[in-house]
């Protein structure tokens, strides 16, 4: 009989363990699909039945984060803490907020600990580790692809659809596409049906700005999971600025499996600015901003001042945009806020400075190489529109280092003549005569401008640095199968060099023989035949005309044009 009731006692605790795990599965769940409330309402229940629930205790934690109330997750580990020190899921747990509030070495000591306390063989601790670092901005990305591809090893597979997505975010935070890709679909090879891992393909490829193969991915996530939340609202907002009627769909369907939250009522608000209807967004978020006060979503206010702005409006516009940069969190930023912010100030004169500030930030803050460099090539367009070539030069300079070997012909020229326009002629010297020349020893341009750029250093022609680049080029142009596409190139150049020849060489008979090639190009040059008649002469009635040959130089002198020559 005793052995009966113990069977049965045994039977009741594994059962209720299962039921605890199960719960605690329903509120992943629910965090998976981004209903947080939902996720802490389950949370909130297992804790009340048994506040010792470790699970319970970490992923309410990590549900408290993605709440954006990181105070509350903070509170919530340290009492667990307390009273259960030595756990490492709620180590790992602290270990997170103390990365969110860039302690660094304090988050790195639990890390260990939890490590050493679990044996490294806990897989659910290293993709709690993985996640903190993944997550936090201080975190360490290599850190985390370190501990989880050691387990890897160890047990010669990662027998765990989630440590692979964890994988791949740590390389999404490495700016790593490639190998982020690979992870998630390892991870979808262990786990057909996890939209999550389709859906961050699908995340990798939108900052690519790739929509062949983003917009079939988060399609493809919701095939696999029509409740994915996330990805369903990926599709609204895609479609957000494309075509409204298929955003309000989707927004629909998005509504039925998410949970009600303020934010929904914000997407509702600016469905009514897609639909160009500006007025009707400016009242409707107006009368959001008064109904709920200090608790107003802070983007209803930059929704207003993107809808006067579209009304032609500047200063509401800018008194609104103030206002939500005022009142937004900083995590609550993204690099358009201060691209519309950059635009927006251009508008009002003496703000340039301030403008250029606010592409750098974006720049910053955005994570991609490729919505980097978008940002760096609106930043240079900006920096021509407002006539400052110095920061346009140094923005061009920033995408050429950034693309690296993928940099082409164009990138390289257009660095080279912004720094030429903003009257950085060392610097234009250094790209063309060195790089460009290097790079593409076939084109005309490396030569060209090479030649400019030292010629601009020596206004005077008195130390001659512009000599031989000029006879480089000549010499390359004289190569050109279609020589009347260059005609005025080789002009320029052998002017050049006979101004220098009659005015600081005093060398007749070279200055002539450049004169003669021009007249060799076009022989109806009238200055070439002139000042050839003039350096002819004998020396005592040339005299009073000894400097003609110079101010020929100064009308073929390469001045700055705002038409650049077409790279090829």
């Amino acid at each position: 009989m005793k052995k009966i009731s113990l069977i049965l006692l045994l039977g009741c605790a594994v059962m209720g363990n299962n039921l605890f795990a199960q719960n605690v599965d329903q509120g992943r769940k629910f965090l998976y699909n981004e209903r947080y409330q939902s996720a802490k309402d389950q949370f909130d229940k297992l804790l009340a039945t048994n506040p010792n629930n470790i699970d319970a205790v970490y992923w309410l934690g990590q549900t408290l984060i993605e709440m954006k109330d990181s105070v509350a997750a903070k509170a919530l580990y340290q009492k667990a803490l307390s009273t259960n020190g030595n756990a490492p899921l709620l180590l790992a747990g602290m270990g997170q907020i103390e990365l969110m509030d860039n302690k660094t070495n304090d988050a790195r000591q639990r890390f260990e600990t939890a490590i050493s306390l679990s044996k490294n063989k806990d897989v659910n601790v290293l993709n709690a580790i993985a996640r903190a670092n993944t997550m936090a901005h201080y975190g360490d990305a290599n850190y985390a692809l370190e501990k989880l591809n050691a387990l890897g090893t160890q047990k010669k597979d990662i027998r765990n659809a989630e440590s692979y997505l964890l994988i791949g975010d740590a390389h999404r935070k490495l700016i790593d596409g490639g190998g982020a890709v690979t992870a998630y679909q390892k991870a979808l090879s262990m786990d057909p049906k996890m939209a999550a891992a389709k859906h961050r393909i699908g995340r990798v490829y939108l900052t690519q700005n790739n929509p062949e193969y983003f917009l079939p991915a988060f399609q493809e996530a919701v095939q696999l999971d029509p409740n994915y939340a996330p990805g369903i609202y990926e599709l609204y907002y895609y479609w957000f600025e494309r075509d409204i009627n298929k955003a309000k769909e989707y927004f629909d369907k998005y509504l039925s499996v998410a949970d009600a939250k303020p934010s929904n009522e914000y997407d509702r608000t600016s469905i009514i600015y897609a639909s160009r209807d500006f007025q009707g967004a400016v009242t409707a978020a107006n009368a959001k901003i008064t109904e709920l006060g200090e608790k107003a979503d802070p983007r209803y206010y930059k929704l207003v001042a993107y809808s006067y702005d579209e009304l032609k409006d500047s200063v509401n516009a800018k008194t609104f945009l103030d206002q939500y940069f005022a009142k937004q969190k900083k995590e609550g930023f993204i690099p358009k806020d201060y691209v519309f912010r950059a635009n927006l100030l251009s508008k009002f004169p003496g703000n340039e400075a301030e403008a250029l500030q606010s592409y750098q930030t974006a720049v910053e803050m955005d994570t991609a190489k490729e919505g980097k460099l978008k940002l760096m090539g609106e930043a240079a367009a900006f920096a021509n529109k407002s006539g400052n070539r110095v920061e346009e030069a140094n923005w061009l300079g920033k995408v050429f280092e950034m693309k690296g070997e993928a940099a082409t012909n164009r990138d390289l020229y257009d660095w080279g003549f912004a720094n030429y326009q903003a009257a950085n002629y060392a610097t234009a010297d250094s790209i063309f005569c060195n790089m460009y020349t290097t790079k593409y020893p076939n084109e005309l341009y490396g030569y060209l401008w090479c030649a400019r750029a030292k010629a601009a250093q020596d206004t005077t022609q008195e130390l001659g640095i512009a000599v031989e680049p000029y006879k480089k080029l000549i010499a390359f142009a004289d190569t050109a199968q279609d020589k009347e596409k260059i005609k005025g190139t080789l002009v320029s150049a052998h002017g050049y060099l006979a101004s220098y020849y009659a005015n600081v060489a005093k060398n007749k008979d070279s200055a002539i023989a450049s004169l003669q090639s021009i007249l060799d190009i076009d022989p109806e040059n009238a200055s070439a035949k002139q000042y050839i008649e003039v350096l002819k002469k004998p020396a005592a009635a040339a005299k009073s005309s000894a400097t003609t040959p110079k101010s020929r130089a100064k009308t073929t002198k390469p001045a700055a044009t705002k038409k650049k020559p077409k790279a090829a």
